[in-house]
């Protein structure tokens, strides 16, 4: 099963396929299956199971004659579905243990450990999705993510859905509301349901909380049907010290850092891999790798990279190891991550690489060969920071507050940005977004619903994670479901309302998306007019597309007769106002749409006078006069 040149690209650290040599793979004729498993200090490997009592000794493995450090053999009388571990032995004061295979492909449903012999035979049909997604998912196309949680989305009777109910109930409601793509909180196996699949055991396995690997091929393959794309998180930063998982696992320190201040993380309790040692980055690739290519996703956003980049990160003074020129910045991490982006990118060019980055690191998202990590995207982390800082604030005292809402503008272009509102701004007591907005319950819809028209018309795509769609009121809790019930409601099914109608807007008009990542698709009419807390910008795209006119009111006085510069003679149509009463609003604004006079303002010689309705977005469309 393994050639010298797998062992080679194994050891090399850039072996990207080990899923099809490695873990439990079944005969062609059902005589058994093949086992190999990785473990350099194991004195002795055997796999014990369903079919041999988990007796230790039974089905031994034999160390392969190369200094590889893997076990393999041939073990009869296995079939589909029977559950196993390796009995590892080590070298190491004769430590013993049972571990779950890194490379499983099924494990067992939680609390129970014991990986399961499985095949990942399905006949896909998304042909037509594939052959386009390219588009989809490219830099000038519109993305707009629905970020979700897979067990407390909806529920059957209390119960999880599992992938194929899911499939049909999301799909059915993506389209409703406009979503381009859904990104799926982590779902690799993990043995604490509470920590939302951050702490992953099973890196080429999906939960079995939810179903089979074929039930989730299904799920994918459904949405590509309907139009959607599928993001994965995924975790290569850290696992959690469970014993049946990675860590400690031929007696050694094998996945992670031996020494705490490189191999344990403070902040999360749990181990860091060990970048610079070379299978351990095979094996991280070939996780990534492996998604794309026996799931057909269409992308991932890796988790914590922030944490990957810095040797000190979450880490006081003394308890971090500096590089080997005296810096904080994690060498071998860097290296790996550029491994990673190249592969990804070199094998399925059509898919997209998401960082989830905290800092100011420079060029997450430029190419390797420009110095760059190699990411398609990345999350506009400092964007949702700001933002939701402005708006917690009362009306009356944003004026002294206007550069946290113009600041994103000086960057924007650095990296390509996604603009999130995830999951991590409605936990851990910070409460829901409903919730941050300032106050009578009128205002606060209006400040949400404001704040929603500004973000689909700021440069960058779009995410929201689960429940913001309808202003859901209490903090999300993984326990349970979402608020459904509230998204009855006419203030609430008015949010949802404008939400789709944001997304339709923002995929129909290029203007919106075309040039997210270049100051060539957005022009400032009137960025300083922080005394009356109002905004005003243009959108454009790079053909023959309308331009945009975007005019932001954020405090809730109504302003009529409003003098906005424009670039162009013509009639401006309202197309997005916030303050529609379909959306729970006043129902003040321009009955449609303005015609332009050779009146100068903003350094333009024609404008618009506008009434801008209280705490409210505009999004306005040039056409010519007929």
């Amino acid at each position: 099963m393994l050639t010298d040149q797998d062992i080679y690209l194994f050891r090399e650290g850039t072996h990207g396929r080990l899923f099809d040599k490695f873990g439990s793979r079944l005969s062609a004729d059902g005589s058994g299956a093949h086992f190999a498993v990785w473990a350099p200090n194991a004195a002795e490997v055997s796999v014990v199971g369903d079919w041999n009592g988990w007796q230790a000794g039974a089905n031994k493995l034999a160390p392969r004659f190369d200094e590889s450090g893997i076990w393999e053999g041939t073990v009869t009388a296995v079939q589909r579905g029977q559950a196993y571990k390796y009995r590892i032995t080590s070298h190491i004061g004769g430590y013993s243990v049972e571990k779950a295979d890194p490379f499983s492909v099924l494990c067992e449903l939680p609390p129970a450990t014991a990986s399961r012999v499985w095949t990942l035979d399905y006949t896909w049909k998304d042909a037509a999705w594939m052959s386009s997604r390219a588009a989809r998912n490219g830099l000038s196309a519109p993305m707009s993510t629905y970020e979700l949680h897979v067990g407390s989305w909806r529920r059957k009777d209390g119960n999880f859905l599992n992938y194929r109910e899911l499939a049909h109930a999301l799909g059915d409601y993506l389209n409703e509301l406009g979503f381009t793509h859904v990104e799926l909180m982590p779902i690799t196996e993990h043995p604490f349901y509470g920590s939302w699949g951050y702490q992953t055991t099973g890196y080429f396995a999906p939960t079995a909380r939810y179903g089979t690997p074929q039930d989730l091929m299904y799920f994918v393959d459904h949405l590509h049907e309907r139009g959607i794309g599928v993001i994965l998180d995924w975790v290569p930063s850290h696992f959690p010290a469970d014993q049946h998982g990675l860590s400690y696992f031929d007696g050694t320190h094998l996945y992670e850092h031996s020494d705490p201040r490189q191999g344990f993380h403070p902040e999360w309790n749990s181990s860091i891999f060990n970048f610079g040692r070379n299978e351990v980055r095979s094996f991280l690739v070939s996780s990534a790798l492996f998604w794309f290519e026996k799931y057909h996703i269409d992308g991932l956003r890796v988790d914590a990279v922030a944490s990957m980049l810095y040797l000190d990160y979450a880490r006081k003074e003394g308890e971090w190891i500096p590089n080997r020129f005296g810096g904080r910045e994690n060498l071998e991490a860097i290296d790996f991550l550029r491994i990673l982006n190249q592969s990804v990118y070199r094998d399925y060019p059509g898919v997209a690489m998401i960082a989830e980055e905290s800092t100011a690191w420079p060029m997450v998202s430029r190419p390797t060969d420009m110095g760059g990590l190699g990411f398609g995207l990345k999350w506009n982390m400092g964007w949702m920071h700001d933002t939701l800082a402005y708006f917690k604030q009362d009306p009356i005292h944003r004026k002294y507050h206007h550069g946290e809402l113009t600041f994103s503008l000086i960057y924007a272009f650095n990296e390509n940005f996604v603009l999130p509102l995830s999951h991590d701004e409605v936990v851990y007591g910070k409460g829901s977004l409903i919730g941050k907005m300032p106050g009578d319950d009128w205002q606060m819809f209006a400040n949400l619903r404001a704040m929603y028209g500004y973000m689909w018309a700021h440069p960058g795509k779009k995410l929201l994670f689960m429940g913001g769609e309808f202003a859901q009121r209490r903090e999300w809790t993984h326990e349970g479901e979402l608020e459904w019930w509230v998204s009855e409601l006419p203030e609430h099914a008015g949010v949802k309302r404008l939400i789709g109608d944001l997304n339709r807007v923002y995929v129909r008009e290029t203007a919106l998306h075309q040039i997210d990542f270049s100051p060539e698709g957005f022009e400032w009419v009137d960025g300083g007019n922080g005394e009356m807390s109002i905004i005003a910008f243009l959108r454009k795209s790079s053909g023959a597309g309308a331009p945009l006119l975007v005019v932001c009111n954020f405090t809730p006085v109504p302003r009529a007769n409003y003098l906005v510069g424009v670039p162009a003679r013509g009639i401006w149509r309202e197309i997005i106002n916030t303050d529609a009463q379909v959306y729970g609003g006043s129902g003040w604004g321009n009955l449609g749409g303005v015609e332009s006079a050779p009146v100068g303002s903003h350094g333009r010689v024609e404008s618009v006078n506008l009434n801008l309705p209280p705490l409210s977005t505009l999004v306005l469309r040039w056409e010519p006069r007929g």
